[in-house]
């Protein structure tokens, strides 16, 4: 069994500032005070690490990622950073430079671990909200899979399909066809894709290989599949997920950390 956890769109700020009402600061401390709690050493469901799936931050400023920087020491267990379009790679690479690049400055790595290949993707692309992977970043990433045999795990920010959220859509992964190329041979041992970017719990399939999202630790985006100009908002609970890797499952716990119903014995 190998437990880990995935959060995403983060959004953090300098400190002070708020986002469209919310606290983005104060909503992942929470987040990382219930994960210390509920999936640090010794707990009934202690996790590897955590990977945050981009949108770490709201505009990418240096004091932005320095309080991020503050808050995730307070994990019991190492963290592994993505870059989403909110992100700046300099000013990121220089908050942490403890976090892993491939030799072309991209923020991607290969983790190794005893349940499979974690693979972690960096999918900014300047000047636009979408995303993208160049050339240089798909020849990375086939070069470490055509390294490794066993199970793999792919994480990227964007998505490389619609799902019917028109705004989010015209900003999805550019080219998702050359990224199915890459992964078309190896398509038998992805067990699972991870993504942020919609704020959405989101579950299915693509071109075979099962993924799911959560939503953000910041604010989310809205279920709301009209036509429309602007990114639907809201204020929908803020949430984590632990993931479970066995030999035979992959199962994701959406957990809505913020939640104050009350829980009792049925």
């Amino acid at each position: 069994m190998f437990d880990f956890i995935h959060i995403t769109d983060l959004h953090i700020l300098p400190p002070g500032e708020t986002n469209y009402g919310l606290d983005p600061a104060e909503r992942l401390r929470m987040a990382v005070e219930s994960i210390a709690a509920r999936h640090g050493p010794g707990s009934a469901a202690p996790a590897q690490f955590v990977v945050a799936t981009g949108d770490l931050t709201h505009h990418g400023q240096p004091a932005a990622y320095a309080q991020l920087r503050e808050i995730l020491e307070g994990l019991p267990m190492p963290f592994h950073l993505m870059l989403g379009n909110h992100d700046e790679r300099d000013h990121f690479r220089d908050a942490f430079p403890e976090q892993g690049v491939d030799q072309n400055g991209f923020v991607q790595q290969a983790i190794e671990t005893d349940s499979g290949l974690f693979l972690l993707l960096d999918t900014k692309t300047e000047g636009t909200h979408a995303g993208a992977l160049c050339d240089k970043r798909l020849a990375w990433l086939n070069a470490r899979l055509a390294e490794s045999e066993g199970p793999v795990f792919l994480f990227l920010h964007h998505p490389p399909m619609s799902v019917g959220i028109s705004r989010m859509d015209r900003i999805q992964m550019a080219d998702a066809a050359a990224l199915a190329d890459v992964l078309a041979p190896h398509q038998r041992r992805i067990r699972h894709m991870f993504h942020g970017h919609l704020h959405r719990p989101l579950a299915g399939s693509w071109r075979g290989i099962p993924f799911s999202s959560i939503r953000g630790t910041a604010h989310q985006v809205a279920l709301d599949l009209s036509e429309r100009e602007t990114v639907p908002g809201s204020h929908e609970p803020a949430a984590y997920a632990l993931v479970r890797v066995s030999e035979d499952a992959v199962i994701v716990h959406s957990h809505d950390y913020l939640d104050q119903t009350n829980h009792f014995d049925l």
